[in-house]
């Protein structure tokens, strides 16, 4: 059985990481795709966030990153063999929208059904909007390290404190 678990991962956080390893317990094969769209502006480069994803899912033997653009996911997952596409909720505006596309998705096949889950409680207000919106704010470095992978943490350092050195970011944790 192989599933997908789509997702624009700008950046990558505890909330996808949830979500991709609930999908690598569910799936023999799990694809996790960075969905990439030519009118959307991205703070991460694709390369940047497919790297962190790689490194996020680099203990989960059954998952494979790839990325997928100017196409509906259901038309990839259909192209690379998907029975199951998996959705995570965390309220009631996420189940509206995704209900939505699950119709549409089932409209242009009937065969690739949509899984949904809900995110634990804890990460039901984390997402890749709130993240980015924490930067820049006094002591972001400490607020921001709470909802996302230690690896996206790092370069989400690198690249708002370009200018630092990484020694200065290992000083910086000492102190958390």
């Amino acid at each position: 059985m192989k599933g997908i678990y789509a997702g624009s991962y700008d950046p990558p956080t505890n909330g996808h990481l949830w979500m991709i390893e609930q999908g690598s317990r569910l799936f023999n094969e799990f694809y996790v795709a960075v969905g990439e769209n030519s009118q959307k502006e991205y703070t991460f480069s694709l390369e940047e966030r497919m790297d962190m994803l790689e490194e996020m899912c680099a203990r989960l033997p059954n998952v494979r990153v790839v990325h997928f653009e100017n196409k509906f996911l259901v038309k990839y997952a259909e192209s690379i063999g998907v029975d199951y596409i998996l959705r995570g909720i965390r309220n009631e505006k996420d189940y509206t929208y995704e209900r939505g596309m699950r119709y549409v998705n089932c409209n242009m096949n009937k065969r690739i059904q949509t899984l949904f889950m809900m995110s634990p409680r804890e990460l039901v207000e984390v997402s890749s909007s709130l993240v980015k919106g924490l930067v820049g704010s006094d002591d972001w470095e400490q607020v921001v390290r709470e909802y996302v992978p230690e690896s996206v943490y790092f370069r989400m350092l690198d690249k708002f404190h370009a200018l630092r050195p990484r020694q200065t970011h290992r000083r910086h944790l000492e102190k958390i």
